[in-house]
């Protein structure tokens, strides 16, 4: 990655997030709720068993909380949310069982809920779990899926700003690049469909967010007005 390269993302990502927190709670709850509906009434999501859903921050973002309710009160899906509970650049999926375990979670980082290790006593299920290893004198941290764990069919997915050609600009931690990475080159594990979820102002005109080789582009990107998927070839 070039030098000039990264200043764009800096600055595109230093843009947008001003724009964002300029808006109205009022907007933001009116868009996400517009989202939702587009989002419940996809046939792709309407199919899926087992869906991610990110949790999300109290502004500058869609918003969550009716979408998660909606998973956990159908019966035919399982539900996980990211959990990041370390430094090492790794993110996990862990598994939320009910709307009351839900609401238990404590606010940690920017207001965020976050998923206590256990639920009613017991560990929660995860989709993978961390291993470190030493080899030619380099500490190595991975990730090992959990054969236990129902494949991921849909995540739902945050980021800065998106563009009509489906590229996403995450806030630069690398989080959902890496894990989708090692998921999708687990055996046995398909990609999952990764549908961004965006508001009015993060979603940009074709070619405006920087890619890269390791930045992942989304399947599916959902606003209040449009439903974006990638050309049939």
């Amino acid at each position: 990655m070039s030098i000039l390269q990264s200043t764009n993302k800096r600055a595109l990502r230093k843009a947008i997030t001003t724009t964002l927190r300029e808006l109205s709670q009022s907007d933001i709850q009116s868009q996400s709720q517009a989202i939702a509906e587009k989002v419940l009434s996809l046939p792709a999501f309407q199919q899926c068993k087992t869906v991610s859903c990110y949790l999300s921050m109290p502004a500058a973002e869609v918003q969550t909380t009716s979408l998660i309710l909606n998973i956990l009160g159908d019966l035919g899906k399982t539900l996980f949310v990211p959990s990041i509970t370390s430094s090492d650049g790794y993110m996990n999926f862990v598994r939320v069982y009910t709307e009351e375990d839900y609401r238990s979670f404590p606010s940690g980082l920017w207001g965020i809920p976050e998923p206590t290790p256990e639920w009613s006593s017991k560990k929660r299920q995860s989709s993978a779990s961390k291993f470190r290893a030493k080899s030619s004198c380099r500490l190595i941290v991975a990730q090992v899926f959990d054969a236990d764990c129902n494949n991921l069919d849909l995540i739902l997915v945050p980021g800065v700003a998106f563009d009509q050609s489906l590229s996403r600009l995450g806030h630069g931690k690398g989080y959902y690049d890496r894990f989708i990475t090692s998921y999708s080159s687990s055996t046995g594990r398909s990609k999952p469909l990764l549908v961004a979820l965006a508001l009015e102002q993060q979603l940009l005109e074709h070619g405006q967010v920087p890619m890269f080789d390791h930045d992942w582009k989304m399947d599916m990107i959902i606003t209040p007005d449009k439903v974006i998927t990638a050309p049939q070839a």
